[in-house]
């Protein structure tokens, strides 16, 4: 996949990536890595061993996530006592851990090269599901039931699995709540705005497909283990979604075709019977794809409407606006296209506004 980075960076010669990063975790309140990163950005040796990453990937996402793992598979190093999922959530402050960050990498340097080499940030946000949840009612209201899902970019494919988490949308002190009830994963959203989004019974599911280039193997604890590193340590919520979402995938898991989305998605499309509705979506993956990945998307789905309608359901962010996405669903008929905003979603999931 062509990270957003790369877009900017070919677009921008003098943009400061590290820079970018930077104001990346201070909006994100992540303050363990903003430090390192403020060392890292005036460490030419530690940005350099960044930059041997794998064409296309985010050279602080690696890096950063290649130590994490290290030290979630149990490395011992005084830099643990920084990382709030490793020491019971304790925030250090008023101290700077970059110098014990360098001297860990220092010391597992031959580990971390072929991590860094190697690695690709295939994130899995369950909390997404909480924009999902509203989007798929709104497919079904138009399309019928029930759905065939085509998931473009799932990663380990939790959000394959949207249905079986419980949703509590929360405004003020009201609470409207989706899914099933004895769910095992509970997510919390906050609505904005004064519209409420569809609720009720999730649409019915005849099929759930996953096309992923580089999917997660959740039955290799090395690669859950990478997932998990890619989460940033001070977001303990964020880890604890997660493992609880692994839990449930690992007992019922979904279909997962590994390979070229693009490439694989004529024929995911071509097996759903023509008098029943398909529906492919994405959640934070087309805005990495390049100009020309996203006509080939876009003409895939105008060709296959020829033949029946199709409709597609998307959360994306973009370089202008951070943080939040706006949720579009696209209906393919006859060759043409429809478009309408649904609902503007936070990029982890925290809130939503409907629109529609």
């Amino acid at each position: 996949m062509i990270s957003v980075y790369q877009h900017v960076m070919a677009e921008q010669k003098s943009f400061d990536y590290w820079a970018y990063f930077l104001a990346e975790t201070e909006r994100a309140d992540a303050p363990l890595y903003t430090q390192i990163v403020k060392g890292i950005s005036g460490d030419a040796g530690l940005k350099e061993l960044a930059a041997r990453v794998q064409n296309g990937q985010p050279a602080a996402n690696i890096l950063l996530a290649s130590v994490h793992y290290l030290l979630l598979r149990g490395a011992e190093h005084p830099l643990r006592r920084f990382y709030p999922n490793l020491n019971g959530g304790e925030r250090i402050e008023g101290e700077d851990p970059f110098p014990l960050f360098k001297t860990f990498v220092e010391a597992h340097r031959s580990e971390l090269l072929p991590l860094i080499e190697t690695g690709v940030t295939n994130t899995n946000e369950v909390a997404r599901c909480s924009a999902l949840h509203p989007g798929f009612r709104a497919v079904a209201k138009e399309s019928g039931e029930p759905l065939h899902l085509i998931e473009v970019g799932p990663s380990a494919g939790l959000n394959l699995l949207w249905d079986k988490y419980r949703v509590h949308y929360r405004r003020d002190d009201a609470v409207i709540s989706v899914g099933p009830d004895d769910a095992a994963l509970a997510l919390d959203c906050e609505l904005r705005g004064d519209k409420t989004p569809p609720a009720g019974p999730s649409p019915k599911i005849a099929s759930r497909v996953g096309l992923e280039r580089n999917p997660v193997d959740l039955s290799n604890p090395e690669q859950r283990t990478w997932l998990k590193a890619l989460v940033w340590p001070d977001h303990l919520a964020r880890f604890a979604r997660l493992e609880r979402a692994i839990e449930i995938f690992r007992a019922d898991p979904a279909e997962i075709w590994a390979g070229d989305a693009l490439a694989l998605l004529p024929d995911a499309i071509a097996r759903v019977p023509e008098n029943q509705p398909v529906c492919v979506y994405h959640t934070y993956v087309v805005y990495q794809f390049s100009e020309a990945m996203r006509e080939a998307l876009d003409n895939i789905l105008i060709v296959a409407s020829l033949r029946r309608p199709i409709w597609r359901l998307s959360c994306e962010g973009s370089l202008t606006i951070i943080g939040e996405a706006p949720m579009r669903l696209r209906r393919y008929a006859d060759g043409r296209k429809e478009s309408r905003v649904l609902a503007a979603c936070q990029s982890h999931g925290a809130w939503l506004e409907w629109r529609d």
